[in-house]
């Protein structure tokens, strides 16, 4: 795919994907965090400070190269997405509280992702490296995340007929033109994929498993309840890969396949471990609602 056909396709593509959250949002979504007060903390204190901090000590530990490094650091800092409702309702979580801490995720994410991408890029590779979110492309980022969540929440106050009736083939839409622009640029970096797996495919694996653990069991130790804490296990291990994806192959931001290759790693083995976790989680929900059978006595 040409450098130029990029430069337009990328930020087309996550454009529609932020559209198709927008459709699906509104202010009550924000306002809900009065409804899960400790639930909502537990989630973004893991989400925000707890999961960059475990992968910062799995990228150390494994020795990732710089670029590797900073392609973790990227995953961690991206918030959820709607994949986390999606198999919080199969596996059933409270769906209200993933689609809350999706909305409050990607508007701290605005301010967070920059943060943590220019420092993980300042301590991998150097602070003289050209690679980094600097204010320009921040500003992009947020116009690309932002305006079109406002635009589809907008549509949403409005319309909110016409927004229910458009999610599904926007959604239909953000894929197709996900698929045709990720394939094309994947293809071109093929032979550094495989190549890339070895080094780094362990260390996203062991990502996503803790990344699942912590959300589920950081709620449940603080006392909130099973299906809250699915939601918040959802929402907190599966990361919005396609933004991580888009932000390091896209021309106008960081440009480089080598950060996007845990992304993309990631974005494959998500499915596979969230499912897994999923039915481990739906029946020790089942078990905790059993009643307890009342030992008999024999007179």
């Amino acid at each position: 795919m040409s450098s130029g056909l990029s430069i337009v396709l990328f930020p087309v593509a996550l454009g529609i994907v932020m559209l198709g959250l927008g459709l699906t949002l509104t202010v009550d979504d924000f306002r809900r965090v009065v409804a899960y007060p400790r639930a909502v903390l537990v989630s973004l204190v893991c989400q925000m400070l707890i999961l960059p901090a475990i992968c910062l000590g799995l990228v150390l530990v494994a020795g990732l190269r710089p670029e590797l490094a900073v392609g973790m650091m990227l995953l961690a800092a991206s918030p959820g997405g709607s994949t986390a409702s999606l198999y919080s309702h199969l596996f059933r979580g409270n769906v209200a509280l993933n689609v809350t801490l999706t909305a409050i995720n990607s508007v701290l994410a605005l301010f967070t992702l920059p943060l943590i991408v220019n420092l993980s890029v300042a301590a991998f590779m150097g602070s003289d490296s050209s690679i980094g979110l600097q204010f320009d492309k921040v500003i992009q980022v947020f116009a690309l995340v932002l305006i079109p969540i406002v635009v589809g929440m907008a549509v949403r106050r409005r319309r909110p007929g016409f927004a229910v009736r458009m999610q599904r083939p926007v959604k239909i839409l953000s894929i197709v033109v996900l698929v045709v622009v990720i394939t094309g640029a994947l293809l071109g970096i093929k032979d550094e994929l495989a190549a890339t797996i070895g080094a780094v495919g362990l260390v996203v694996l062991l990502f996503n498993l803790i990344s699942l653990a912590i959300g589920y069991a950081a709620p449940r130790l603080l006392r909130v309840g099973h299906r809250e804490s699915v939601a918040s296990s959802f929402e907190v291990g599966v990361h919005n890969a396609t933004l991580a994806i888009t932000i390091a192959l896209s021309p106008a931001l960081l440009n480089n396949s080598d950060i996007a290759m845990p992304s993309v790693i990631y974005g494959t083995l998500m499915f596979f471990t969230a499912a897994a976790f999923g039915f481990v989680a739906a029946r020790r929900g089942s078990a905790a609602t059993e009643p307890t059978r009342q030992p008999t006595t024999t007179v």
